[in-house]
């Protein structure tokens, strides 16, 4: 199996699976007229007995050339599902597949040198005797966004309070406004991490507080007790998946909203009505819960997640 995607994601997938990058010739060339004519365009797409993209569907000259070049061997899908209810993941999955009975969890197989790393970097930082709160305030857009204070106050709960070593994991998206421009006290930053090595970091973590991002649905996938903020966006579709995993919104009465409207809105109340005093407590209580029933590095040298 190949997986055609961005080369950095190779960090999340079975061994099994080899990633090779999107932005390759054999694929751009398909938005060029004359690909059909290219003899070496169909000796890449020969040797696969299947073929499904969920890229181009909705470009005419992409999806004939591709048909062309790999016949009946082709399904291509629209990126995102046409009704806004169904969830990312089922989507995705039934695309391939007929619908499995019950709800799925995605999980991630973790990588022996990536949490060797992470044992090594949680050392170096003095958290290895340490209870570990990661915080991933960022997202793909700021809309989304729990407050940044917000976020501060609950990390200042967990190091006065809890005794606790706090992580703020950012990546590019967020790394210069929330990284070089803001003070996070006595928390360690650890910013542009591949993804294998973020996801060994977020496994050795007792507790994960994060926003509606792809940061989020990590963390759910490696099993770390996990509490995903929702605000404008709609939690039916893009709620992080696991069995350790609280998703908390407000469900006020313009939520979810347009992404126009979310781009302009003037309260966020959504988001800013989450108080920090409550998050607290429901990190308090998830935190007695598992008290001793997930060890950190609980088989993930076998690199499974502690689901």
């Amino acid at each position: 199996m190949d997986l055609l995607a961005r080369s950095e994601y190779a960090g999340l997938v079975s061994p099994a699976v080899q990633v090779r990058s999107i932005e390759r010739y054999e694929i751009t060339r398909l938005f060029v007229p004359g690909a059909e004519r290219e003899e070496n365009l169909r000796r890449f797409f020969d040797p696969y007995e299947s073929i499904y993209s969920w890229m181009g569907s909705g470009q005419r000259e992409f999806a004939t050339h591709l048909k062309l070049l790999a016949g009946g061997r082709v399904k291509l899908f629209p990126f995102r599902p046409p009704d806004s209810q169904v969830h990312i993941s089922d989507y995705y999955l039934n695309c391939v597949t007929e619908r499995p009975s019950g709800e799925t969890f995605p999980t991630v197989p973790l990588r022996a040198d990536a949490l060797a790393w992470g044992r090594r970097y949680l050392s170096e930082i003095g958290f290895e005797k340490k209870r570990i709160l990661a915080l991933a305030p960022g997202s793909g857009a700021r809309e989304k966004n729990w407050p940044v204070e917000f976020f501060r106050q609950v990390q200042r709960w967990w190091e006065e309070a809890a005794g606790g070593g706090s992580l703020i994991i950012l990546g590019p998206a967020e790394g210069e406004w929330l990284g070089n421009g803001y003070n996070w006290g006595s928390a360690i930053v650890a910013r542009n991490l591949d993804l294998a090595k973020v996801a060994a970091l977020l496994s050795l973590c007792d507790l994960y507080l994060g926003n509606d991002s792809g940061l989020t649905h990590l963390a759910a996938a490696v099993g770390v007790e996990a509490v995903a903020l929702f605000g404008p966006t709609d939690r039916a579709q893009w709620a992080p998946r696991g069995k350790r995993v609280t998703v908390v919104s407000q469900n006020v009465e313009c939520s979810p909203c347009a992404r126009w409207v979310m781009k302009s809105c003037p309260h966020r109340r959504c988001l800013t009505t989450l108080r920090p005093a409550a998050m607290i407590g429901l990190l308090q209580r998830l935190l007695a819960r598992g008290e001793g029933e997930f060890p950190r590095g609980n088989l993930l040298d076998k690199g499974v997640g502690r689901h």
